[in-house]
């Protein structure tokens, strides 16, 4: 029987108990409260703020958790944290990652991977399945996406390498954006380089969280950009597929 601390404790922005777009099957999905990359295109702001989420135990959120866990075995589905950015709560995930392994229950980690590379070797052997949000894999419009610089996502990938997790990929496509066709070849390139991948999403660029920004009184920069087409999306996920 695995350990774990019932009473370690973290910050959750909500949870979803139909999740069908986060992982494999249908998934109840935690949404932890805090996240220091400030993406353009980002539909959950409302998640940034740490101190805008309910502070919660490990027993609290897995006992919810357990209520569908015969919804998940039926369609192979599980748990999905996300947010927020969960790794930027290390301890309180991995209690969390390891009551679901106790119990059963298959895990998956929604993440940028803006993580020390301690943190991802702590984490990902504790994972079922990361999803790996990677914004782009030119350096500058990585920085220009997030705020944030590349480093430490490229080290979660490279970990998750070295210990063979799978790995799916998504990648948000944005007009004028992330679609600069050099750049999208760069990344197809890097990411052939990683047989732990099993499967790559390309994501259409949406605004339905752009309501979010104006109550948050943020500036919201892509109020003028419209989703890609279906076509160019098909043609996105073919090329890095390939």
């Amino acid at each position: 029987m695995l350990d774990y601390d019932f009473a370690k404790t973290g910050y959750v922005h909500s949870t979803y108990s139909g999740g069908m777009v986060d992982g494999p099957g249908i998934r109840f999905v935690v949404f932890f409260a805090g996240c220091t990359l400030r993406c353009k295109y980002c539909h959950n702001p409302d998640t940034w703020a740490a101190n805008h989420g309910i502070r919660l135990s490990v027993k609290e959120v897995i006992d919810e958790v357990l209520k569908y866990k015969s919804y998940y075995k039926r369609s192979g589905g599980g748990v999905t944290f996300t947010g927020g950015e969960p790794m930027e709560q290390p301890g309180f995930l991995a209690e969390l990652l390891k009551a679901c392994r106790a119990n059963g229950v298959n895990t998956a980690i929604d993440t940028a991977g803006n993580a020390a590379l301690s943190t991802a070797e702590r984490i990902l052997p504790l994972t079922d399945l990361l999803l790996l949000d990677i914004k782009s894999g030119n350096a500058d419009t990585y920085l220009k996406v997030t705020g944030k610089r590349i480093e430490r996502t490229l080290e979660t990938l490279e970990t998750a390498k070295k210990l063979n997790t799978r790995t799916w990929i998504r990648f948000v496509l944005v007009p004028g954006l992330t679609d600069n066709e050099n750049e999208l070849n760069e990344l197809a390139e890097l990411l052939k380089h990683y047989d732990n991948i099993e499967k790559i999403e390309v994501l259409p660029f949406h605004k339905e969280g752009e309501f979010k920004w104006d109550k948050l009184v943020i500036p919201y920069e892509l109020g003028h950009v419209m989703p890609p087409s279906y076509e160019e999306v098909i043609r996105v996920q073919k090329l890095l597929a390939n």
